[in-house]
């Protein structure tokens, strides 16, 4: 069997504005990297991506297209029809899409992965202008797959229930870990650790109302949410005002992995209290670290952490700052937390994934999955 010509479609990523989307495509490639020195890769990025995404292997190759991703519109115009002919052009066998979105029709065989369904779920967390054009796109996407990949068991089942897809072309393929995690040097210090976009969903109106409560009793204890400035950034930094909580709690916006890894090195405990999740990278990190984690009790994050992790109920102010409360000062907890954790995270990893994504691509483009 010849090499496969493999196209990514990188066109979506703007580095340090997308989130944990743009986290799984540079890990992906490392781990496709690592494992597979035959096929050839094809990556199209845009205007805003550096030249180190593709990874420096010779079978890997950038293909810059000239398009900014920042002006959504014009992305999804060169997605729809410019990248079509630079797929024809370049004769490939199969085009992976990362990112949700994909050409209709791009004259190949199209393996394209959906990170969650939220747009189907919880609608009322998008801006109204931008929902007509998810429900379009992702409908069009799911549709025109030879395979679509889906990260955990809940989005695989949300695809099913509202796409009607047949279940032989949804595959479950879950996220890794990176490895650097396991390695941490650990120095913990009063700090409480989050790592999310700044999102509606994303639970972090209840984490500052509980940790207002945590810190009547612990005034020594900051609060550092690390992520992406988005859409309820404004909301929460006036809440944390209004909780009296400016010089306690940080919002530091996307950072560096190097900053990202310091902070789970300081970190006394780690918070997730999102209210959905497609998957939950930053709690396997966390569970890899060693760091006490709490989580909301949600399928796909209680599906990661098992019993390594302290569960509680999204939304509910109490039970998190109970969470708070034990995951800081209940030692037996902390000792057993900080030794099952990177047992479970073990069970992560982006070779896996790889793998995976690697013989969904071959699949795709055997005869017998064509629709």
């Amino acid at each position: 069997m010849r090499p496969l010509r493999i196209g990514v479609n990188a066109l979506y990523l703007i580095p340090g504005g997308v989130g944990g989307t743009e986290i799984y495509l540079r890990q992906l490639l490392g781990a496709l990297a690592e494992i597979d020195a035959r096929n050839q890769y094809f990556i199209f990025t845009n205007g805003e991506t550096g030249a180190d995404l593709p990874p420096p292997q010779p079978n890997f190759h950038g293909v810059p297209l000239r398009v900014r991703a920042r002006f959504r519109p014009a992305r999804i115009i060169w997605e729809q029809t410019v990248l079509p002919l630079a797929v024809a052009r370049l004769d490939l066998d199969v085009l992976l899409n990362p990112g949700f979105t994909a050409p209709v029709y791009c004259g190949c065989a199209a393996v394209n992965v959906f990170h969650d369904m939220q747009h189907k779920r919880h609608p009322e967390h998008f801006r109204w202008f931008d929902l007509p054009f998810w429900r379009a796109l992702l409908f069009a996407s799911a549709h025109t797959a030879t395979l679509l990949l889906a990260d955990s068991e809940e989005t695989c089942a949300d695809v099913l229930r509202y796409y009607r897809l047949p279940p032989e072309r949804v595959r479950l393929v879950r996220l890794g870990v990176d490895p650097v995690f396991f390695g941490l040097r650990r120095a913990p210090e009063q700090l409480l650790l989050t790592v999310s976009t700044l999102h509606p969903h994303k639970g972090l109106d209840t984490l500052l109302a509980a940790f207002a409560q945590f810190r009547r009793t612990k005034p020594g204890f900051r609060l550092v949410v690390a992520g992406l400035r988005g859409f309820h950034a404004e909301a929460l930094e006036k809440l944390r005002a209004d909780l009296g909580l400016t010089d306690a709690v940080e919002f530091t916006g996307w950072i560096p992995r190097e900053q990202l890894y310091d902070l789970y090195e300081r970190a006394w405990a780690f918070l997730y209290p999102s209210t959905f999740e497609g998957f939950g990278m930053p709690v396997v990190e966390a569970l890899a670290a060693g760091i006490p984690t709490g989580c909301s009790n949600l399928a796909p994050l209680q599906d990661i952490a098992g019993d390594a992790a302290l569960l509680f109920e999204p939304g509910n102010v109490e039970q998190l700052c109970s969470a708070m409360w034990r995951l800081v000062g209940d030692d037996t907890l902390r000792t057993r937390l900080a030794v099952d954790g990177p047992a479970r995270a073990a069970a992560f990893s982006w070779i896996a994934t790889a793998r995976a994504t690697l013989d969904a691509i071959v699949t795709a483009t055997a005869p017998s999955t064509a629709h």
